[in-house]
């Protein structure tokens, strides 16, 4: 599998990490940082089938092609793939007033749940591919959860390899 991925993954792929902070009713993520990964994959040709065929082989089942919604929201039972499949655009991580960061085709995020977003701005061709761990089934919040739901939340199991990079990607380090 290791090399299956290494086919997949851009030459000169990285990995960026980082944490956010709560921020108001957007919990974020008070132990797993923010992973993007800047050209993952060769943004040239059918990006959206090589970001489906990289994150099935890695364990997270691609489920949707389609944009990012353009207003703040959360997934509080699963953690989330993003391929951005074509396009460019930004994203505001972590919750109103957050961190706004550009992406563009071949570019991968992985947001532990939790973890606020919102499209504030895209190219005309903006598509995402978007996939979760096995077992995970998204919801979309709007608002404030509970303090049984943060519990429930952060006792989602670590998914078992990074969407990009497989076993041995920046998903182990930075999240185990």
């Amino acid at each position: 599998m290791a090399e299956q991925t290494a086919n997949l993954l851009a030459q000169g792929a990285r990995c960026e990490h980082f944490m956010l902070p709560p921020n108001g009713w957007v919990p974020n993520n008070s132990r797993l940082p923010v992973l993007v990964w800047r050209g993952a994959v060769d943004p040239k040709g059918d990006c959206a089938a090589r970001f489906e065929a990289l994150f099935a082989q890695n364990g997270w089942p691609p489920q949707w092609r389609d944009s990012v919604f353009d207003y703040h929201h959360f997934h509080s039972t699963a953690h989330e793939a993003l391929g951005i499949a074509s396009g460019d655009a930004e994203l505001i991580l972590g919750g109103p007033h957050g961190r706004v960061i550009a992406v563009s085709a071949g570019d991968a995020l992985v947001l532990p749940a939790g973890t606020g977003h919102c499209l504030l701005t895209a190219g005309r061709r903006f598509q995402v591919v978007g996939a979760y761990p096995p077992g995970q089934q998204w919801d979309i919040r709007r608002d404030a959860i509970s303090e049984a739901e943060r519990i429930a939340m952060e006792a989602l199991p670590f998914p078992s390899s990074d969407p990009v990079a497989g076993e041995d990607g920046p998903l182990a380090r930075h999240w185990h």
